[in-house]
């Protein structure tokens, strides 16, 4: 009777710890992290913004090593931004040798308390993945995420959850904030849509197929001044018709630049010919009275020099010869010749007066 009262106890407690090992392993299997292998990932890690703790650290179950913030290791980073009340883990080319338990612990006043848990696997085909881990948007604009599962996810539950109070939206639940709508293809991937952003929306999500997780970073900038800030979805269309309407202002004032270009151009172009034509008539006209008057100086220089050698004031030098023959003895002739002037060198031109008179002796 002892003898089975004992092996009772003994199969209770093997039960029980069973039961416990599974309560263990579910606890650390809700989320599971799984990166290719030489992969990175960043994971946030929360903490009480209203009595921050005086120590923060990544606990490692597998070789039980604590890595306090703000150290910078060549494959690890620990950073804590205060300011958020968060602090970040950047592990990067994960091996196998990663693969195992990790969470994010603080300590306040020597008492450590875990806030975040996980469980990561290095594997060449991850089970969630997303094609870029950081998104950012406008405010009051839209923001879409693709999140990636593996066909053994197929049926698992699609969720986008929010980090900080692990709030969750599910696939085809309409119960939900209608500025989340998740849609899932059924076969690869589901697609995450936030529209009608704002500020307070940044900070870390993850995607989620049943236990497999995926943490992608969300930034909301302020509001572009042509858009002016909004809060609404349902501006985004008058957004947009604004954004035509001066688009379309912005192209009628090009168009009215242009008229005077257009009305100008012809009108400067004639009138530089204009210009050219009367610029080349001036100039021949100069020319052409350089031309007459240089004629006009040749005629005065030819008239010149004929009246020259025309002139009767010319002096002329008569010379008398007398020719007296032997042989008739009753007449005496007398020549006349005409000589130059004494001093001139010229010679008279053909043509030149010539006088001559004969007188009996």
């Amino acid at each position: 009777m002892a003898a089975y009262a004992n092996e009772k106890m003994f199969y209770i407690s093997i039960g029980f710890w069973l039961i416990l090992g599974v309560e263990c392993y579910s606890g650390w299997s809700n989320h599971t992290l799984t990166i290719k292998p030489g992969g990175s990932v960043t994971i946030p890690c929360h903490y009480d913004e209203k009595n921050p703790p005086q120590k923060k650290y990544w606990f490692s179950e597998y070789d039980k090593s604590k890595i306090y913030t703000n150290t910078s290791e060549e494959n690890l980073s620990v950073i804590d931004h205060p300011d958020q009340s968060l602090f970040t883990v950047t592990m990067r080319n994960l091996q196998n040798k990663h693969t195992g338990p990790y969470s994010c612990a603080v300590e306040t006043e020597g008492k450590p308390t875990v806030t975040y848990e996980l469980h990561l696997r290095v594997q060449s085909a991850p089970d969630v993945s997303v094609v870029s881990s950081s998104v950012s948007g406008h405010e009051g604009g839209n923001v879409s995420v693709q999140c990636f599962y593996s066909s053994g996810y197929q049926n698992k539950t699609k969720q986008w959850c929010r980090y900080k109070d692990q709030s969750c939206y599910t696939v085809n639940d309409t119960s939900q904030n209608s500025s989340v709508q998740i849609s899932d293809d059924g076969r690869s991937s589901f697609t995450v849509l936030m529209t009608g952003l704002r500020l307070s929306d940044s900070g870390w999500f993850f995607c989620s197929a049943g236990e497999a997780m995926i943490p992608v970073h969300l930034t909301v900038t302020e509001a572009e001044p042509a858009s002016g800030p909004t809060d609404n979805p349902g501006n985004s269309s008058e957004t947009g018709i604004s954004k035509n309407k001066n688009k379309t202002d912005t192209e009628d004032q090009q168009i009215r630049n242009k008229e005077p270009l257009t009305v100008w151009l012809p009108v400067s172009a004639a009138l530089l010919l204009l210009v050219i034509l009367v610029c080349v008539f001036t100039w021949r006209w100069k020319q052409r009275s350089k031309q007459d008057k240089h004629q006009n100086r040749e005629r005065n220089d030819s008239r010149t020099s004929d009246a020259i050698y025309s002139k009767p004031e010319d002096p002329v030098i008569y010379n008398t010869i007398n020719d007296e023959r032997s042989n008739d003895t009753n007449k005496n002739i007398i020549y006349s010749t005409v000589g130059d002037a004494p001093g001139s060198e010229a010679m008279p031109p053909a043509g030149g007066t010539v006088y001559s008179t004969v007188a009996p002796h």
